[in-house]
């Protein structure tokens, strides 16, 4: 990054005149590491999606030469062998992640978490693709819901093919964050049109708290992460915690402006929590601690009983084995008010 913590052009020649494939790719994260990817100068970029609006709207916006709309479904093991030739680096972001829905229809959950995952792992093992990322979630940390707990299958599948690729060339890696402030179905744009439509909000415990990062912040985490990926670790974003209630009294502020509306005059609902979802998440669980580095950035946790190679421990250079669990996101210093403004500014 240059000194004003923009990226530069130099630092992403890594995705130069290469072939990416983005699964997911009309959602929020994934329609981002889109953007983003073609500004370094790819040779193409491949957005795999089922959603067919979604992919049309990404090619309405970027207008872009170097982009390729795949419309498929991940748990389709034939598409993706068609959609994955060539393909040199695989960001996995298609999941379906609503908790509740997840809850209520769990075998779905399975067939795109779990099986979905394991078919693109496997064609791109076939393809000897030279990354594959999976994008996780802090809800695949100790889960007690059907969407975590996928999550954490997905995980273990994609670091696990490191173990049976045989002399095949592709590196398997994760990345692990927290909540993402204002992609879609998260709470902000939930928030904005209940203040649209009833001048109130709703939330299901004032006492819930989340890790939260920027949009911005989580793309550019996961673009260095597949570089610096040599196989089987799991990259977890170091994140700051808020609680939710303080979050929805910050919204009320802004758009009460937007809105012309006197911020008094909107309420918030306690509704209790919603099927499966958690008070609060963690990071890394208490097991991987035993196999973690950190720096101020992030853990990097290998797999258990993996000697590290000459390579990973240069790159390791400024990481530190870490000594103690990451605190729950109930139990560290949270966001101020005047802190949380800023990041939903951002």
């Amino acid at each position: 990054m240059n000194v004003r913590g923009e990226t530069t052009m130099e630092e992403y020649k890594f995705y130069q005149d290469k072939t990416i494939l983005v699964s997911g790719g009309a959602g929020s994260i994934g329609s981002a590491i889109v953007r983003k990817i073609l500004e370094f100068e790819p040779k193409t970029v491949r957005a795999l999606d089922i959603n067919e609006t979604g992919l049309f709207e990404l090619e309405q916006s970027l207008k872009s030469q170097k982009l390729r709309l795949f419309i498929g479904d991940i748990r389709d093991r034939e598409r993706l062998r068609r959609a994955i030739e060539g393909v040199d680096i695989v960001f996995h972001a298609a999941a379906l992640k609503h908790v509740p829905l997840c809850e209520y229809n769990p075998f779905e959950a399975v067939k795109t978490n779990v099986i979905g995952t394991q078919n693109l792992i496997e064609v791109s093992m076939d393809e000897e693709v030279e990354k594959f990322i999976t994008i996780s979630t802090d809800k695949a940390v100790n889960p007690i819901n059907v969407m975590g707990a996928t999550k954490l299958l997905a995980e273990r599948l994609t670091i696990s093919a490191n173990f049976y690729k045989g002399k095949r060339k592709t590196a398997f890696s994760c990345v692990r964050f927290g909540n993402v402030l204002g992609s879609r179905g998260s709470v902000i744009p939930l928030f904005e049109e209940q203040i649209k439509a009833n001048k109130q909000i709703t939330i299901t415990d004032p006492d819930m708290t989340r890790f939260v990062t920027s949009l911005s912040n989580a793309i550019e985490f996961i673009l260095k992460i597949a570089e610096l990926a040599c196989s089987g670790e799991i990259f977890i974003l170091k994140m700051p915690a808020l609680k939710v209630k303080d979050l929805a009294e910050v919204i009320i502020e802004e758009l009460a402006k937007k809105y012309e509306y006197n911020p008094r005059s909107i309420e918030i609902e306690t509704i209790g929590r919603r099927a499966g979802e958690k008070l609060y998440e963690e990071l890394i669980t208490e097991s991987e601690v035993e196999n973690a580095y950190e720096n101020e950035k992030m853990y990097i946790v290998y797999p258990q009983g993996t000697t590290i190679n000459d390579s990973q421990l240069k790159l390791l250079g400024n990481f530190e084995k870490v000594q103690e669990k990451c605190a729950p996101s109930n139990n560290i210093k949270l966001l101020t008010k005047e802190e949380i403004k800023a990041l939903i500014q951002e």
